[in-house]
């Protein structure tokens, strides 16, 4: 037997015991899983619910005292409806009782309850008739006669099935514990009869198998530490022991071929290094270039005095690193050479990969540095190997290329976005930008509240550049943004500098500008575009819904008044709708952008569904609608819904949903956002504010006082500072906005959980009426005109 079948055999004696051990706990598992399964799904549950029982007993009993001894007529109908309530789930408890039941003493004895539950609650409609009929002493006689009676009958049958299902929970639990035990027992005999088996077996194949190898092993050293390759080993076995042996004298022949082969490369290597065009040397000791190198090294540095020179200055003189790193480019050599190859894994920061090298003559070459141990035996860095290419041709065409492609992208930006949202963004971008050019051209000196408007002008171009997929201008809006968000801070480390502000918004400027230029010049998108009429001279309103209105007019039956009436209606309809669009379509493009946002997030994209009650909202209504929801609905995105497995771990779908709703009250309209996430966190809220000096922190705070600090200036929730959120602005920038629209926003909380920790909320933005038209509200009227009667 070979040694491959000998290791086969104890392997599939292995797999048999492994087979055999695991079927069977497999078989005991499955049957011990449907037993615990039985106890815990049904016995246990039916046990404790049995238990619950008398509970619900002892709430009808205090419901019905105060029915029978109310003081008006309208607690005692609270209390009659209560026992409605407890009435259907005491029988739906009994109901489940007899569905869990294990055997017929505790079937009859739901049926016996179910009965005594009829005749108590019998009574106590009895009771309740005369407690309504004014025979007060009647009704406190019933209850405690005949209720009273009935009471203690269903309390003895409840006490009696619980009894009666303790007894069965134990029972089962001493069943499952016992089959447990056995379990164990069997698979632990039969696992170490098992091992001393398959150990025997084992024991006997090494004893057959290592004696062999050892000696074989003996006679491999012994060639090797004496480099005798004309030696063999005595190959007169023939299970694998034997054939390893031919092996390795075939490989002995094999390696004296090689040595020959080896000579020859060493000679092509060394035409290789005078050849190729790329620039080799090797570092020794003490730094210095070893005489060996490539002839092109010559060309890179123009110069033959190469050899023996230190490499700091061949490599590295007249480079543009500074002081600091030469020096540490300098220790690299000491700290590699002659040391554990290790320690050039340690240095290899250290290692720049580029350098810019200023010749004899001015010109600025780029060279690309590529560094490599070259290690001896012991594992120790001998020398160090520096490979140098000239990139200075490919710097260039690389820069060429970005450009290109940069302008490539922000082209494609730009056709993502339909041209008169386009024109409408410019507008507002630039807007903004002169707003901030003139705060700073006014102010002297470091302002707050200057510092404060500037700063959610900016946040604002920010986020509106982010729903549009604008990238790279709002990475230039993300640099001028972090000096605002300097200055904001109570010791901010910038100073106020006009001329360094006006450098950064001309840079944001010209980002705008350049778009716009793409915009108008290389895709010959001018203006808002021809399918969008001038907001001065027309207004916007659904073709479908012009031809359907004169269709009932030319078919309208004039001698039928209900006709007549349904015709004016769609003529009204369609007048209201000139010049409005629906809140959906005016904040598509915020809600366009919240899946791109939800996946940097890791979050699933959100589910927006609008309730707009059949209103809609004037065209000028849309510049600051959108300002306002893009900072809401991303807020509510980052900060409110959960991720997918957060939420799935509460029961919640994976998508998020985020609510809109809009209604008109009292000559004002008020639009409502809310989102199903866990709701307004009051605790980090007031933490958050305590840190950040915006309240004292012994403050004592109602839940709608805590909600209302996220409109402080400088607050904000979020741990960290990202081009998404934590910069502290939002809210307070929402706030500003509406308020110079004449409106105002608020947090209403949507639960009656007071005082805990997370309460669900809706956010209401209130707006003048004359940003919200009603479709069907009769139309306006000059006074001088009459209604003429149909």
């Amino acid at each position: 037997m070979t040694i491959r079948q000998r290791i086969v055999l104890l392997v599939v004696l292995t797999f048999a015991a492994i087979a055999a051990i695991g079927g069977y706990a497999v078989v005991q598992s499955r049957a011990n899983a449907a037993e615990v399964r039985l106890v815990t799904e049904g016995v246990v549950p039916s046990t404790l619910a049995s238990a619950d029982l008398m509970a619900r007993l002892k709430d009808v009993q205090q419901t019905v005292m105060a029915l029978v001894f109310a003081p008006d007529d309208n607690t005692a109908t609270q209390a009659a409806d209560t026992l409605k309530a407890q009435q259907a789930a005491l029988s739906q408890s009994l109901q489940q009782q007899q569905r869990q039941a294990s055997n017929d003493t505790q079937i009859k004895l739901v049926q016996q309850a179910r009965q005594s539950m009829a005749n108590y609650f019998g009574a106590i409609e009895d009771t309740r008739n005369f407690k309504q009929s004014g025979q007060q002493e009647i009704a406190a006689a019933t209850l405690f006669a005949s209720v009273a009676q009935y009471q203690g009958e269903l309390e003895q049958i409840v006490q009696t099935l619980r009894v009666e299902k303790n007894r069965s929970k134990d029972a089962a639990i001493a069943a499952l514990n016992h089959n447990l035990d056995r379990t164990v027992r069997t698979v632990s005999g039969v696992t170490l009869i098992a091992a001393i088996l398959l150990s025997a077996v084992g024991l006997l194949l090494y004893r057959q198998i290592a004696r062999p190898i050892g000696q074989m092993q003996t006679m491999m050293t012994g060639i090797a530490a004496s480099q005798d390759f004309s030696q063999r080993l005595p190959a007169d076995r023939k299970d694998e022991i034997g054939r390893s042996m031919v092996a390795f004298n075939a490989m002995i022949e094999q390696i004296q071929t090689s040595s020959a082969l080896l000579r020859q490369k060493t000679a092509d290597i060394q035409s290789m290094l005078q050849h190729m065009p790329q620039g080799i040397l090797t570092v020794q000791t003490g730094s210095i270039i070893h005489p060996e190198y490539s002839a092109y090294l010559s060309t890179i540095f123009e110069t033959t005095d190469i050899a023996g020179r230190h490499v700091m200055d061949v490599v590295f003189s007249n480079t543009n690193l500074s002081a600091d790193a030469l020096a540490q480019v300098d220790a690299v050599w000491g700290a590699c050479i002659d040391e554990d190859a290790m320690n050039f894994e340690f240095n290899q920061h250290l290692m720049v990969g580029e350098v810019e090298k200023t010749m004899a003559d001015g010109r600025v070459k780029v060279l690309d540095l590529n560094w490599s141990p070259i290690t001896d035996e012991l594992g120790n860095t001998a020398r160090m190997m520096l490979c140098v290419r000239d990139v200075t041709e490919l710097r260039k065409l690389a820069l060429e290329a970005s450009d290109q492609r940069r302008e490539l992208e922000m082209i494609g930006e730009v056709l993502a976005v339909r041209q008169d949202k386009f024109h409408d963004f410019i507008i507002g971008t630039l807007r903004f930008v002169d707003d901030n050019e003139i705060l700073i051209r006014e102010t002297a000196e470091r302002q707050i509240a200057v510092v404060d408007q500037l700063f959610r002008n900016m946040h604002t171009i920010k986020g509106n550049a982010r729903t549009y997929g604008l990238n790279h201008l709002t990475s230039v809006v993300h640099e001028a943004e972090q000096s605002y968000d300097n200055l904001r801070q109570p010791q901010p480390v910038i100073v106020w500098d006009q001329q360094q502000l006006l450098a950064e918004l001309a840079a944001v400027r010209a980002a705008v500008t350049h778009y716009a230029r793409i915009n108008e010049v290389s895709l010959g998108r001018k203006g808002a575009g021809q399918n969008t009429p001038a907001p001065d001279r027309y207004v916007m309103v659904d073709k479908a819904q012009i031809l359907d209105t004169l269709h009932r007019l030319e078919h309208v039956n004039t001698n039928n008044l209900h006709e007549l009436i349904a015709a004016r209606d769609a003529v009204r309809k369609t007048l209201r709708l000139l010049g409005t669009e629906t809140l959906p379509h005016m904040l598509s493009s915020v809600t366009d952008s919240l899946p791109g946002l939800a996946h940097e997030l890791d979050k699933a994209a959100p589910l927006v569904v609008f309730a707009d009650e059949g209103y809609v909202m004037p065209a000028h209504a849309g510049y600051l609608l959108k300002n306002v929801f893009m900072h809401l609905m991303r807020n509510a995105l980052d900060h409110g819904l959960e991720a997918p497995d957060t939420r799935l771990a509460v029961g919640k779908p994976a998508t998020g949903t985020l609510a809109v709703g809009v209604t008109v009250q009292g000559g004002k309209l008020h639009i409502t956002l809310e989102d199903d996430g866990r709701g307004l966190a009051l605790g980090k809220i007031k933490e958050i504010a305590a840190h950040k000096g915006l309240i004292a922190p012994d403050t004592r705070l109602n839940d709608d006082e805590t909600a209302n600090l996220v409109f402080l200036p400088g607050f904000s929730t979020a741990q960290s500072v990202t081009e998404i959120s934590g910069r502290g602005v939002g809210m307070d920038a929402v706030r500003d906005f509406i308020k110079r629209e004449h409106g105002d926003i608020a947090i209403r909380f949507t639960d009656q959980a007071e005082g805990a920790p997370f309460r669900q909320f809706a956010t209401v933005v209130t707006l003048p009426e004359s940003f919200v038209v009603q479709i069907d509200a009769p139309l306006a009227r000059p006074p001088e005109r009459e209604s003429v009667p149909v």
